[in-house]
């Protein structure tokens, strides 16, 4: 008996010793999206701001590379991405260590203990079709719920969790874009091709990507009809090698932003906000079959008559989903050395009920061709798409007196989520 316990702990120990040296695999991702904001008969050079979107013209193209690694930090940390001539973006990436900072908390969690329960409500829409369907629209109220009622209410679609590395994850964070080499992703750009991730502080990683897994073609609205008191019909060109797209709209009623109006093209209910980033593949394929995404070949969609009859602007946010490709070495090992994932998504953002052929003009000439004694601040120019631009929040920032500082309130949380401001 003696002897045979003595075996057990020394097997005990070799097992232990054997978990302890289990390799720690370098992660890396690439991270790859399109951006559009272009609107049905519009020029491509022409400024958006006049229409309240963000950004200059034309589809843009952008790249978040992000590794972990289980090295130590070397002396004089040297890492590349070495990329395809089609990149156009010269032969390689340098991935930088970020300086290390003392770590701040999301402004939300610092003021976690005061956070105001302002009142919000919420009406939710979904579905594509000429009419609200019965049961509809779904009520968000704080006022009259209960804390639990309302993460009840909040709850979406069941996600995997997206964890791509980050720091102080593992001994080592490094990215790229960074200060070392600061340059845009080309319009033509394009991953086809090898790729050779290398340096002192990662094992050799080389894995190559193709056609199939490329940029996505950009999100293109070709018709958008409908004032917002109408049945809204939108439709765009399919995006090749996609896998699924999702939209949603959202206005406010008052100037507060404290009652607001969603919809999505969901068959389900659903809040929408979770699927307007990077989702997996298997979630993708499994909410498409679910009817919650619609399936790629789908090119049109109508917002239901009335839902936003009484807002002054709302806005269409557009998210199409690319395959996501993996990588690992040895292949299919039980203790790989190296991972590499990367995901895909084109976006594009659309405002809706707006005249599009003068909307400038008019903008321009409420602004300042009003009469108005001196006396008088310059009236506001009309919403466009259920936010300020920065020209109209300094005008507002001078005529009013800065309110006292408060914990952020439920609003302020959701629109956060939303939009991601």
């Amino acid at each position: 008996m003696v002897m045979i316990a003595a075996l057990a702990g020394m097997l005990g120990v070799l097992c232990t010793a054997e978990a302890a040296e289990k390799p720690v695999p370098t992660i890396y991702w690439m991270s790859v999206a399109t951006q559009n904001q272009t609107i049905p008969g519009m020029p491509a050079g022409m400024p958006r701001g006049m229409f309240g979107m963000p950004g200059g013209g034309g589809p843009k193209r952008s790249l978040l590379l992000q590794m972990n690694s289980p090295m130590q930090i070397p002396a004089v940390p040297n890492e590349l991405h070495d990329i395809p001539a089609g990149m156009n973006m010269g032969p390689s990436l340098p991935l930088v260590i970020p300086r290390q900072e003392r770590a701040v908390r999301e402004e939300y969690e610092q003021h976690e203990e005061r956070f105001e329960r302002e009142r919000m409500r919420i009406k939710v829409y979904w579905g594509c079709g000429d009419t609200v369907r019965p049961g509809q629209p779904r009520i968000i109220d704080t006022a009259s719920l209960s804390p639990a009622q309302i993460g009840q209410a909040m709850r979406g679609w069941s996600l995997s969790r997206q964890t791509p590395p980050a720091p102080g994850r593992m001994r080592i964070y490094a990215q790229w874009p960074n200060e070392q080499k600061v340059i845009e992703v080309p319009a033509n750009a394009s991953l086809v091709g090898q790729h050779f991730v290398h340096g002192n502080f990662s094992p050799d990683i080389r894995f190559a990507i193709d056609q199939a897994h490329d940029f996505l073609a950009p999100v293109e609205f070709t018709e958008v009809s409908g004032g917002l008191a109408d049945s809204i019909s939108f439709s765009w060109r399919m995006i090749p090698n996609s896998l699924g797209s999702f939209g949603m709209a959202m206005a406010t009623t008052d100037e507060g932003g404290r009652e607001m109006i969603l919809w999505s093209s969901s068959e389900s209910y659903g809040l929408g906000w979770q699927l307007m980033d990077y989702v997996s593949s298997p979630d993708v394929r499994r909410l498409v079959k679910d009817r919650v995404i619609m399936p790629s070949e789908q090119t049109s969609c109508r917002i239901p008559k009335g839902i936003f009859a009484a807002a002054q602007g709302a806005v269409l946010q557009f998210i199409a989903y690319g395959d996501d490709l993996h990588f690992g070495w040895p292949p299919k090992p039980k203790d790989p050395i190296w991972g590499v994932k990367v995901r895909s998504k084109s976006t594009g953002m659309l405002p809706l009920g707006m005249d599009m052929g003068n909307a400038g003009e008019r903008r321009s000439q409420r602004s300042y061709d009003a009469p108005r004694d001196g006396n008088q601040p310059p009236p506001p120019p009309p919403p466009s798409s259920g936010y300020d631009s920065p020209p109209q929040q300094e005008q507002q920032e001078q005529r009013a007196a800065p309110p006292p500082p408060r914990g952020p309130g439920f609003g302020d949380v959701i629109r956060r989520g939303l939009f991601g401001f």
